[in-house]
C-alpha cells in the first residue's frame, strides 16, 4: 500500500487528511518535546501520545473517518504516515 506523509515540527493543529475514509498507518517520533500529541477524526480521539513518549515508530493501522487531525502541544518532530 502506498502511504502519504505529513511532517510536523511545531506546536500546532494540523488537518493531515480530509478524505471521507482512510487509514492511519503510523506515527514516527523523531524528537520529543514537552507536550502531548493528540490524533483524532470525525468520530473522536484515536490516540494521545504523552509528552514523555520515546522516540520511535508507532504503528496504528486504524481507519479514520471524515478527516485525520493531529494536535501537537509542544515542538515534537513527528511524521504521520496515512492513506
Amino acid at each position: 500500500m502506498d502511504y502519504q506523509y505529513n511532517y510536523i515540527s511545531t506546536a500546532t493543529t494540523t488537518t493531515v487528511s480530509s478524505k471521507d475514509i482512510g487509514v492511519l498507518h503510523s506515527i514516527v517520533i523523531g524528537e520529543t518535546a514537552a507536550g502531548a500529541i493528540t490524533v483524532s477524526d470525525n468520530s473522536g480521539t484515536i490516540a494521545v501520545l504523552k509528552a514523555s513518549i520515546a522516540e520511535g515508530d508507532y504503528i496504528f493501522d486504524v481507519a479514520y473517518v471524515g478527516f485525520l487531525q493531529v494536535v501537537t502541544a509542544g515542538t515534537s518532530k513527528a511524521t504521520i504516515c496515512y492513506n
